[in-house]
Order: structure tokens, then sequence, then C-alpha cells
């Protein structure tokens, strides 16, 4: 049951949702959901169900889902990620050529003889 525990608790924080917003999905309460994910309460078929549902999976894709399809998820979003910092750099890497040429034009104005 924990290894199922961790796969719900990893699909929960995939989908931005806290252990409240689920509770409310299943209709049951937060501690009724914590128990299921560190693996205190048994999980029957029904709410295997309604969980497989609530994540958009059939019981079996739930069961199975494993540290391969976690490692490809995380792949994929360190590299969306990584992706991001680097356009962020290219901006950062503009603006400061900008500030430099700003600050090169300031100083011809203003050293100028009068």
């Amino acid at each position: 049951m924990k290894s199922l525990g961790k796969k719900i608790r990893l699909l929960r924080h995939q989908n931005g949702w806290s252990q409240e917003d689920v509770a409310k999905k299943l209709d049951i309460s937060i501690p009724a959901f914590s128990k299921i994910e560190t693996g205190i309460t048994d999980v029957n078929l029904s709410r295997l169900q309604q969980i497989s549902k609530l994540f958009d999976m059939s019981v079996v894709q739930l069961l199975t889902f494993n540290d391969s399809e976690e490692q490809k998820q995380y792949n994929t979003a360190l590299e969306d990620a990584i992706k991001k910092l680097n356009e962020r750099n290219e901006e950062v890497i503009e603006l400061q050529k900008k500030v430099i040429e700003l600050y090169e034009e300031l100083r011809k104005t203003y050293s100028k003889p009068s």
C-alpha cells in the first residue's frame, strides 16, 4: 500500500493539488486521504476506481504506474524548466546590453564640454 500511496502522492503533486483538494474530490476527510497516501489505509476497489478516474487513468494504469514513467515525466518537466531558464537568461543578457548602451549614451552626453 505504501507504493500505491507514493504513486497517488506523485500524481497529486503533478496536478498541483493539495491533499484537501483531492479529499474533497473523493468526498472523504483530509486525514482519510492522508492515510491512503501514507499507506496506512488499505484501498478497496471502489476507492481505487474513484482515484484512478480522478487522475484520468484506469485502475490498471494506476497500479502499474512505475518509476520509469515517473522518471520520464520528471525529465520532461526538467527539460521544460531548463528551456525556460535559458530563455530568461537570454532576456537578461539583452537587458544588460541595453543598460550598457544607455549608460554609454549618458556618459557621452554629460562628458561633453559646455
